[in-house]
């Protein structure tokens, strides 16, 4: 038995120490009362070989022999979630369960894991079902939504590690930008050293040496040197700034693109856990302010170092007193910076999920205009921007409070240095133990540690910004691939065999879509799947594309488990025309030819004439090359329709599919198209769902979904004598053409 599932076991043995292992199922806790709203019970329901129990507190309370029972299920309520269980006899539902919404993750799961029992009697429950679940060790908070990674526990340091094992290929640009802040911190201590030799040895000519030729060359000389060390300073600053932009920009590019393959490589589940904004902001926006810290912070950062270490020791060589008492307050800096530092994180994380959450609202505004403006919503949305922008706004006036008070306050107390450097250095020239030269020299060298101590105050705030980017970007880099690539690459010559065995499916742990699902399609049938809305046809489909893996049972083609194939393998010889009809900002060329980038133009051609698309492309003003904007907006629904159509056909796939693929056509172009589709699924296996039932009575086999499970089975004309399920739609249908004409 899996560690998980003995843990819970344990539980269970506290309430029943009879209990065994071989007996136990499962176990899960609710903290409501099942049927008073405002009460909270601790129930603890227990599912062993034989029966639920459920127990209030430790007193057993109600009891159901698993014989009598169909099944369980979880369903969300209003700010809880409910547990209920069918009875067989009389199909009754029987509510015996209630939770805060913090219990949903568990009783899922527990439910699936009881209901996988009461199918096929065992515990050797799928790897999926003997997992906790997800939560942090360390806080033990459960992890953000379409996450494994908590981001208050989540270690800057090894981040940080990370990021600079990243930066290992650009070794060579950093060591030269290194090589050349020395040389530029070399150059900044040697000026002032310069100057005290101007001040002491020729402004201030106490000696009354007569100013002769040689003197005045003498004195050019170092006011030359004072340029070209000025100069030579520049120069330094321009070379070390392209090596590491040259750096920064290689090591985000890199970066940028390491995201965008990870989430390509996610499934669709996890990409729907999170909306297109935040995406795009791990993508662009944390990986721009992780450049902007690399390319524009850190080498301030590292100047500012470099010259504090380099100054701040040769003061300490001339004069330690007087470079102790400069340094004085630091430790009170670092101090009220640590003391802080959990604060201003916990407000970081905020600010950026505040952004992430108006980005995404943004988008959907932008993306949905036309139905924000077919409604008169446009005042609305703009409430809900700005209520958004409102909180985003707090989070950032609450932060910038906390800096008002912090920052002058340490800023003062890192001045009190100067007042000490000043009477310090003037008592010594009262005394007569220091020069002008040397005081200048000092109050410049001061003046470089005072810059690169105002400036390091600064950076925690600029730190924090860039480590709350760099972990949201190791968030995403970090997601578990739920939908792992197969092993075999090697093209997989598909002929169009289907075997679907006792497939079962959830898009989460609360509710199965599919339900033991036993298909088998053989190559060039064309299979129609029917059903009410919301039964799982477009799941199957989906689930033959493998855009999701099933809970439980296999899907193999030809033989050979789709787990074991590349997805690039599968899909490459698969056909699609999706409900929604997506294309492409560009041409209808580019849109056409996007699965087949090197297809002729008559090959172009004959697909869209079969597709009933050739007719109204060459009518539009720049035919194949018309420019079809967002989303192919320009053009109708049916026009989408047919391209996308086109599209499936160009590719010659082996394995078509089509999910209302005539859905947005009128009657007459169907028709065109049917026919097209008719003759173009000889030869290959066509899996079709169509909202008219009509347009799939010439399909080899319907296949009738109900309840999550396959129903019927057979021809249009079997299944109408049959009188079933499918009767009953085609009836239904019926009578509402009659009732729209």
């Amino acid at each position: 038995m899996k560690e998980y599932q003995t843990r819970l076991l344990v539980a269970a043995q506290k309430l029943d120490p009879t209990l065994t292992d071989a007996d136990f199922v499962g176990l899960f806790v609710a903290e409501l009362d099942p049927l008073e709203p405002n009460k909270r019970a601790r129930m603890t329901v227990i599912a062993t070989r034989q029966e639920l129990r459920v127990y209030r507190e430790k007193e057993l309370e109600l009891t159901e022999k698993l014989e009598n029972i169909e099944k369980l299920q979880v369903f969300n309520g209003v700010g809880c979630v409910f547990a209920e269980y069918i009875r067989k006899s009389d199909g009754e539902h029987i509510l015996f369960a209630r939770s805060d919404n913090r219990r949903q993750a568990s009783m899922a799961q527990s439910v699936k894991r009881i209901n996988y029992f009461l199918r096929y009697g065992n515990t050797n429950f799928p790897s999926g079902m003997l997992t906790a679940v997800a939560q942090c060790p360390k806080c033990g908070k459960p992890f953000p939504r379409g996450t494994h990674t908590c981001p208050r526990c989540a270690s800057k340091t090894k981040a940080l590690r990370r990021l600079m094992g990243l930066a290992k290929r650009e070794w060579k640009w950093i060591a030269l930008s290194l090589l050349f802040f020395f040389l530029g911190t070399g150059v900044s201590v040697l000026t002032p050293y310069i100057n005290r030799v101007m001040v002491d040895d020729y402004i201030q000519n106490t000696s009354g040496a007569v100013v002769d030729n040689g003197f005045l060359l003498g004195f050019f000389a170092v006011v030359l040197s004072l340029l070209g060390a000025n100069i030579l300073r520049r120069v330094i600053a321009i070379f070390r700034g392209y090596f590491l932009t040259t750096a920064g920009n290689n090591l985000i590019v890199r970066l940028r693109d390491m995201v965008f393959e990870k989430i390509q490589q996610l499934s669709i589940a996890k990409i729907s856990l999170r909306t297109s904004g935040e995406l795009m902001k791990r993508v662009n926006g944390d990986t721009r302010e992780i450049k902007t810290f690399l390319i524009n912070r850190m080498p301030d950062l590292l100047a500012q170092l470099l010259m504090l270490l380099t100054v701040g020791g040769l003061m300490f060589f001339y004069d330690w007193r007087m470079a102790l008492l400069i340094l004085l307050p630091m430790p009170v800096v670092v101090l009220a910076f640590r003391l802080f530092w959990r604060l201003m994180r916990g407000l970081f994380n905020r600010s950026w999920q505040m952004n992430s959450q108006s980005n995404a609202i943004l988008h959907d505004i932008f993306s949905g205009i036309r139905v924000v403006k077919s409604y008169g919503m446009e005042k609305r949305e703009e409430d809900r921007y700005v209520d958004m922008a409102g909180q985003e706004r707090d989070v950032h006036l609450r932060l910038e409070r906390i800096w008002a008070l912090l920052m002058p306050m340490l800023h003062f107390l890192m001045g009190i240095g100067e007042y000490v450097l000043l009477y310090y250095v003037g008592s010594r020239m009262l005394e007569g133990t220091m020069t002008a030269g040397e005081m200048s020299q000092f109050s410049s060298y001061a003046g470089m540690i005072f810059g690169p101590l105002m400036a390091l105050m600064n950076f925690p705030r600029q730190f924090m910004h860039m480590m709350t980017s760099l972990t949201r970007v190791y968030e995403i880099m970090d997601e578990t691939v739920d939908v792992e690539n197969g092993k075999q690459e090697a093209l997989f010559k598909i002929e169009g065999n289907i075997d679907i065995n006792h497939v079962s499916f959830g898009y989460d742990d609360a509710r199965e879509v599919l339900r033991d699902v036993d298909l088998h399609i053989r190559p060039g049938e064309f299979i129609g799947l029917v059903g009410k809305s919301g039964v799982g046809k477009s799941t199957l489909i989906n689930l033959i594309m493998r855009m999701y893996d099933v809970d439980e049972g296999s899907i193999c083609i030809d033989g050979v488990d789709i787990r074991e194939l590349s997805q690039e393998n599968l899909r490459s010889q698969m056909g699609v025309v999706l409900q929604e009809n997506f294309l492409f900002t560009g041409s209808i060329w580019q849109n056409l030819t996007y699965a087949k980038p090197n297809a002729t133009r008559e090959e172009v051609i004959r697909a869209a004439k079969a597709a009933g698309a050739h007719e109204f492309i060459i009518r539009l003003p720049d035919g194949y090359n018309t420019y079809v904007g967002e989303r192919g907006h320009t053009l109708s629904g049916g026009e989408r329709q047919r391209i996308s159509i086109a599209r499936a056909l160009l590719h010659d796939p082996k394995i078509l599919i089509l999910d209302e693929a005539t859905a947005s056509l009128d009657t007459e172009t169907e028709k065109l198209i049917q026919d097209a589709l008719a003759a173009l699924s000889s030869g290959r296996t066509t899996i079709a769902i169509a909202h008219r039932l009509s347009t799939l009575r010439n399909a080899t086999r319907l296949v009738v979904l109900d309840k999550g499970g396959v129903a019927e089975v057979g021809t249009h004309d079997e299944l109408m004598e049959k009188q079933g399920i499918y009767y009953g739609l085609v009836m239904a249908q019926r009578e509402m053409t009659k009732m729209e004409e």
